[in-house]
């Protein structure tokens, strides 16, 4: 009976494990796992450091002066502006292949990738246009006009936007004003007038737009009621990431030559005094990820290298050589190895879906037939044991017959 159950307990243990294959959460690469940073702008195109190693381990050559970067969500595919051929591509992570290109006017320089609608949204300052582009395939889906040139891109998931849309809203940084527009539709939702002059975007979760400003300040935006409130000034900030397990907001700061480390400015809540920390560096930084368990921190550095931070210890661990004048950094997981282009990579998520369907479906069913001949040899064995307390109850009841005398 103890193998019985035992079996059983390591089926109904199984079964757990499989059933958390669907709930396992995405990885966000825009700052996120780990495993690899991408340099844009490195020797050659865009470095790849692997952050084990601690060294660049491949180069992906990308023409065209590439200035910013994002990753899908499982870190198959790099999305690369590149400037000068007003064009942006879709690069397979794993082989360093170009999937598609699309043409985009005014020299783009900023890209963010909305992974719940598939879609990249492309800018730069040459242009008062938002190109939104199918990041399966590099079709245009629509053009945004905005109302001036386009000095910073971020999206917010604010579950509030268009009526029956994806309740995510676009914010676009122009000359002197913030536009605020669905991710969707491209329709305008709001403008924010900052005369101060809006720059790199930033936006964690939470209800606050964090935006870097020609003036050399950082104001914090609050998503709902608009309401601006000064952070920090005195620098020349660059594009800003986050920690998402803390709310810390990392800005770099070419002219101190350091990252500011910001307090998670909260609606509703007295604005925190600013900054927490800053992190000193011997160079200028261009571009600062955050791994999202919170440990790691790169920035990427004007000569060439790229520092990598113990963030909990706020201590220097390395410094990566990547050559070229590094513009962007992102961090992200090991591509999948099979899946090189989108056709192939959604082949491999149905398998992969069909797979684990599966796999939950036996996890069912063997515990349902391990049960049943468990309880067929439970019932067997107590109709046996049943059947010799009979037996011995009848021997004991059974009256005692003297032997006969025949003398």
């Amino acid at each position: 009976m103890y193998k019985y159950t035992h079996h059983l307990l390591i089926v109904f243990a199984l079964l757990a494990l499989g059933s958390m294959i669907f709930m396992v959460p995405a990885a966000h690469a825009d700052g996120g796992a780990p495993n690899l940073a991408y340099v844009a702008g490195a020797s050659g195109g865009v470095g790849v450091v692997d952050v084990q190693q601690q060294k660049v381990t491949s180069t992906i050559k990308v023409a065209g002066d590439p200035h910013m970067v994002a990753l899908s969500q499982d870190g198959r595919f790099l999305y690369v502006t590149q400037p000068q051929l007003n064009q942006v591509s879709i690069i397979a992570a794993k082989t360093g292949d170009t999937v598609c290109s699309a043409k985009v006017p005014g020299a783009p320089t900023l890209l963010i990738f909305d992974p719940n609608v598939q879609s990249l949204y492309v800018g730069g300052s040459q242009s008062s246009t938002v190109t939104v582009i199918d990041a399966t395939k590099c079709t245009i889906k629509r053009r945004i006009e905005t109302a001036g040139t386009v000095y910073g891109l971020a999206y917010a998931a604010v579950g509030s936007a268009v009526s029956g849309k994806s309740g995510e809203q676009l914010w676009v940084s122009n000359e002197k004003a913030l536009s605020v527009y669905d991710d969707v539709s491209g329709q305008s939702l709001a403008t924010v007038a900052l005369p101060q002059g809006p720059r790199y975007l930033s936006i964690p979760p939470g209800t606050t737009v964090y935006a870097t400003t020609n003036e050399n300040s950082v104001l914090a935006i609050d998503i709902s009621t608009h309401k601006i409130s000064p952070l920090i000034k005195g620098g020349t900030y660059g594009p800003m990431d986050f920690d998402e397990t803390t709310g810390e907001v990392y800005v770099p700061d070419s002219t101190n030559n350091q990252l500011v480390v910001l307090n998670p400015a909260n609606a509703g809540f007295v604005i925190p005094k600013e900054p927490n920390h800053v992190l000193k560096l011997d160079v200028a930084p261009r571009s600062v990820a955050i791994t999202n368990d919170g440990q790691l921190g790169f920035a990427a550095l004007s000569n060439g290298k790229v520092a990598m931070y113990d963030i909990p210890g706020r201590q220097l661990a390395a410094t990566i050589s990547t050559g070229g004048m590094p513009q962007f950094i992102i961090t992200g997981l090991y591509p999948p190895t099979f899946g090189t282009t989108p056709a192939q990579a959604s082949l491999v998520d149905k398998f992969g879906n069909i797979l684990g369907y599966v796999i939950v479906i036996v996890l069912l069913i063997v515990p349902f037939i391990l049960f049943r001949r468990y309880a067929k040899v439970r019932n067997a064995v107590h109709a046996n044991q049943q059947a010799e307390g009979q037996s011995e109850q009848s021997h004991e009841d059974s009256p005692l017959v003297p032997p006969s005398d025949e003398r």
